[in-house]
């Protein structure tokens, strides 16, 4: 283990023992603050309960993020071969992350219903705006030597855009996946705050309204979990694509 692993895991343990120690000297009740400890417990002994439940919400992770890499990839193409297209998009773009996701989960069960849909899509639309930004910029930070390389070779768009735009562009990429998928828990826990029947955000909102916050943080520990995961999963793909990094 690295020295910078090594400080990192120090500080979460310190974090943690300070947490465990202050709800034990000052009698912190559990449906205020649980000890670490107590979270731990009812994570795992409560794991048959809750795991139903992680996998509904990691599906609809998954899902939005597959439809999100569906929707940017081709819309960070056409921006950038057309950049009058990027003049009429962007500020959309830019409206569909102003925009409160709490005041757009609501719209999206009325529209899509209390199933998976409503979830899916509220996660895409929280992804897909890191992934499109930098792609783009990735594309647009090719050097320009490069370029005029390729067209006085006589090579066509979809050509250049294959063996240099897109191989310059991958570093860009995985940087943007990286932050989508580390915030794709909230688009899929809001929607299922707001209306739903399975799911951990379901779970969240089930436990606090019986003041069992140990519940609450267990639920939030699993979606830590799955977005770590999520997260090294992205890094192991990057380090497998781009060796020449």
């Amino acid at each position: 283990m690295s020295r910078s692993s090594l400080i990192a895991l120090s500080i979460v343990l310190f974090i943690l023992a300070v947490w465990e120690l202050s709800c034990r000297s000052f009698n912190i009740p559990d449906f205020i603050l649980p000890a670490p400890t107590g979270i731990l417990s009812v994570a795992v002994f409560q794991a048959p309960l809750l795991l139903p439940h992680v996998g509904v919400t990691a599906l609809e992770i998954l899902t939005g993020i597959l439809l999100s890499l569906a929707v940017s990839v081709p819309l960070a193409m056409v921006m950038f071969a057309y950049p009058s297209m990027e003049k009429a998009i962007a500020p959309f773009l830019v409206a569909s992350q102003a925009i409160p996701v709490f005041a757009l989960a609501p719209l999206l069960v009325v529209w899509l219903g209390y199933g998976i849909a409503s979830k899916v899509l509220m996660a895409a639309v929280i992804i897909f705006f890191p992934i499109t930004v930098n792609l783009l910029e990735g594309f647009k930070s090719c050097d320009s030597e490069y370029r005029v390389l390729f067209q006085l070779m006589g090579a066509r768009f979809l050509k250049t855009m294959r063996l240099l735009y897109w191989p310059w562009a991958l570093p860009h990429f995985f940087a943007g996946l990286k932050v989508g998928v580390s915030v794709a828990t909230i688009g899929a826990v809001i929607g299922e705050w707001v209306g739903a029947q399975r799911g951990l955000g379901y779970i969240m909102i089930q436990a606090n309204a019986r003041l069992k916050v140990d519940m609450v943080f267990a639920a939030i520990l699993w979606l830590s979990m799955m977005g770590l995961t999520l997260w090294v999963l992205v890094g192991f793909l990057e380090k497998r694509v781009i060796k020449w990094k």
